[in-house]
């Protein structure tokens, strides 16, 4: 079972390897967006974890809605509102449980990832955090392993393909051969989870 601390550790470690990596996601942000994606959720995630180290919420779906919160607030760009999403509704759709199973987390996923979709209008194969993020709810159903290798491959999938929103969609073709930014921090997100559900023990 996955109870608030986990879920607090899960956002720390996420904080600490979009930290690592923030200036290869402003390098692939550099190409076809803005050149400030890692900058952005580098602020944003040293927030949220800097929130909930404070606060410590005491339910998995708090600790999400709190740094869902936290990213919207502090993240600039279209970035903040979409993972600010993204953990606010799965936050929201684990409800008041003091613990949940991944199974659970899964389903829950699945909810903010949806979210995500409605409000950026986007979906698998628009070269967007999506290519990444669908495939991961969906194999996370099997292992925290598989969710961590979809997430990833689905990011790497990008790369090939023409951006059809978000910024990157104004480039037309000049977009191809470039790998998605949020793709790439979404695998991320997926990554550190993974991690954590390793090194707590929580299963594969």
């Amino acid at each position: 079972m996955l109870d608030a601390g986990f879920f607090h550790r899960w956002m720390t470690a996420a904080a600490t390897a979009v930290d690592r990596e923030a200036d290869h996601l402003t390098e692939l942000d550099s190409a076809i967006g803005d050149a400030d994606h890692g900058t952005n959720m580098r602020r944003g995630f040293t927030a949220a974890t800097a929130v909930l180290d404070e606060e410590a919420p005491q339910t998995p779906g708090a600790v999400l809605m709190r740094a869902g919160r936290q990213l919207v607030s502090t993240v600039g760009g279209a970035s903040g509102p979409l993972y600010g999403t993204l953990l606010r509704r799965t936050g929201k759709a684990l409800g008041d449980e003091p613990e949940v199973t991944r199974e659970q987390l899964a389903e829950a996923l699945g909810v903010g990832v949806a979210a995500v979709a409605q409000l950026g209008g986007a979906q698998a194969g628009d070269k967007t955090m999506l290519d990444a993020l669908l495939p991961a709810a969906d194999a996370l159903k099997t292992s925290f392993e598989e969710a961590r290798k979809a997430a990833e491959a689905g990011a790497l999938a990008t790369v090939p393909l023409q951006a059809r929103k978000g910024r990157a969609s104004y480039l037309g073709e000049r977009s191809i051969g470039h790998q998605d930014p949020g793709a790439t921090s979404s695998a991320l997100l997926i990554a550190a989870l993974a991690e954590t559900a390793k090194v707590d023990g929580a299963g594969a």
